[in-house]
């Protein structure tokens, strides 16, 4: 994985994911593009596993889809429900890395999600990731086209993109 600035790599080895230290957000819009909805998926749990070199590092993380807060109880019910992410019968939003892309500070992961049961690709695009110790942080940002995933309902309605994004604190 890159570091911030010129710092080296974090020691390669397996690091778990501290799902209390650890948010994932979500920006998108409602009611034709009119009002913004912001709110936080939890981690249930995840690993980064750095490699030497970094480009062959992998990350793993699952998300509990029944998490969705947005502040609104009832959307977040009706999201929760068969109409969006049918958490009763995909409990889980994965992700797997498949590679690691570095250019000059930037740096892309590139992986899989799967969203009710439906697997595409996706990058994030990694920000900040810092090391001490026995400790990483990490920035990223993608935007997820839930269409692709099949969730289709409210078009119009509920915004068709949502940006992502994550911060990630993992310990050895």
């Amino acid at each position: 994985m890159a570091a911030s600035g010129n710092q080296l790599s974090p020691v390669a080895g397996a690091y778990e994911i501290d799902q209390a230290a650890s948010t994932v957000r979500f920006e998108t819009r409602a009611m034709f593009g009119l009002l913004p909805v912001r709110g936080t998926f939890a981690i249930d749990h995840g690993r980064i596993t750095v490699a030497d070199p970094a480009e062959e590092s992998l990350v793993h993380v699952a998300i509990e889809a029944g998490s969705f807060e947005s502040g609104n109880q009832q959307r977040d019910d009706h999201v929760r429900s068969s109409d969006y992410l049918d958490v009763t019968r995909h409990p889980e939003i994965g992700f797997r890395s498949r590679h690691l892309e570095r250019s000059g500070a930037d740096a892309t992961l590139y992986g899989e999600l799967t969203v009710c049961g439906v697997t595409q690709p996706i990058a994030v695009t990694l920000g900040t990731v810092a090391h001490e110790g026995k400790r990483i942080t990490a920035r990223g940002i993608t935007t997820i086209d839930r269409y692709a995933f099949g969730i289709t309902k409210a078009k119009g309605m509920t915004g068709r993109h949502l940006k992502i994004t994550l911060e990630v604190v993992a310990h050895r």
